[in-house]
């Protein structure tokens, strides 16, 4: 049996819920869609961050301590007006991850994010998604720059954030994992 706080409040605060989901835009690219997260996108949330994947985001993390992560990614959209994206497979509805606009303590500007299963890794959906994303901050929300918070050992998500135009890796004390900072500059900021 889950938790009480894994399981929604019935009647009425099920609709407030919907109605605040409604508000997270959503997106759609070739094969995915963008939505806001629900609470049960948070098992594939937790396989990510507790498992082994878990090592390069200050984890592997204990399934409470995952809650409160997947709670700030969702609640960031009330406070910032900006915040995390379920990405799901657009044929067959399956989580492949999650893509954060988000902002913790320690970040120096608005943080673009991404956090794949293993099954979704290789295939492009990381970079499909985190580019779009990136786009609509510049766009809509006229961001100056994004930041990507990236493990020093995470070669893949290194090369993604180098993909996404990332640039001056340079080191940050980010969740005490040794992480690499990578600046996104706005289309008007590149050179």
């Amino acid at each position: 049996m889950r938790p009480r706080h894994e399981m929604p409040t019935p009647g009425p605060a099920a609709e407030i819920a919907q109605v605040f989901g409604a508000l997270v835009p959503q997106f759609r690219t070739e094969r995915t869609l963008m939505r806001a997260p629900r609470l049960d996108d948070f098992d594939a949330y937790a396989e990510i961050v507790c498992g082994p994947r878990g090592a390069y985001v200050g984890g592997p993390m204990s399934r409470d301590d995952a809650w409160y992560e997947f709670a700030s990614l969702s609640s960031c959209w009330m406070l910032f007006g900006h915040g995390g994206w379920t990405v799901e497979d657009a044929a067959t509805g399956e989580v492949l991850g999650f893509v954060i606009l988000g902002l913790k303590p320690g970040d120096l500007d608005v943080e673009l994010g991404f956090l794949f299963r293993e099954a979704a890794e290789g295939r492009g959906y990381a970079f499909e998604t985190a580019a779009r994303v990136r786009d609509w901050a510049f766009i809509h929300l006229r961001l100056p720059g994004l930041d990507s918070y990236v493990d020093a050992e995470n070669s893949r998500s290194i090369a993604l954030a180098r993909r996404l135009g990332g640039k001056d890796a340079t080191p940050a004390d980010w969740a005490g994992t040794g992480a690499l900072r990578f600046r996104h500059h706005s289309p008007e900021d590149r050179s």
